[in-house]
């Protein structure tokens, strides 16, 4: 029995009942012949609508946050990607929040060097070093879940620069 390249579901004549999709000769892979019920590798969790150049929507708003700068502008500057309000969002969100970020740890900077490490010792010098592994591990692991939840189709807007990068996007997410 064939199934459904893009949802997986069992396909009965040439269109996919679940998604409509046209069958077109190109079934995704059924039950694996003697292997228990196990089927062959289709699409997986969290697959989403698939762009022109290939990339699927969920995949690509992940990697606006992965690389730096440079996946966010590739993202905002290359069609279709461009044209897709959710993946402008996520570029748009990763790079307030890195910017955000960044503004966060040199401000922190600023006003640990103007207290001056030479007043209060070298507990003020290990308190310091606490707070910016806190900012940074805190940063790290939010920088991890907006890459999650953009890959489940399942977007973060947080609170200040999420409505910004909306505006900016032109979608409500």
């Amino acid at each position: 029995m064939p199934f459904c390249g893009n949802c997986g579901a069992e396909v009965t004549g040439g269109f996919c009942a679940k998604c409509g999709t046209p069958l077109g000769g190109q079934a995704a892979p059924g039950p694996v012949p003697g292997g228990g019920g196990q089927f062959a590798p289709g699409p997986g969790p969290g697959a989403g609508a698939q762009t022109a150049a290939g990339l699927q929507e969920n995949v690509a708003g992940a990697r606006c946050y992965l690389a730096g700068l440079i996946t966010r502008i590739i993202f905002l500057v290359l069609a279709p990607y461009n044209q897709n309000p959710r993946i402008r969002f996520h570029a748009f969100q990763s790079i307030f929040f890195n910017v955000a970020w960044i503004i966060l740890h040199y401000a922190f900077s600023i006003v640990i060097g103007a207290m001056g490490y030479e007043l209060l010792g070298a507990m003020f010098a290990i308190l310091t070093s606490l707070v910016f592994l806190v900012i940074g591990l805190g940063g790290f692991l939010l920088w991890l879940v907006l890459m999650y939840k953009a890959y489940n189709n399942t977007p973060l807007v947080l609170p200040i620069i999420g409505p910004i990068a909306q505006k900016q996007a032109g979608a409500a997410i």
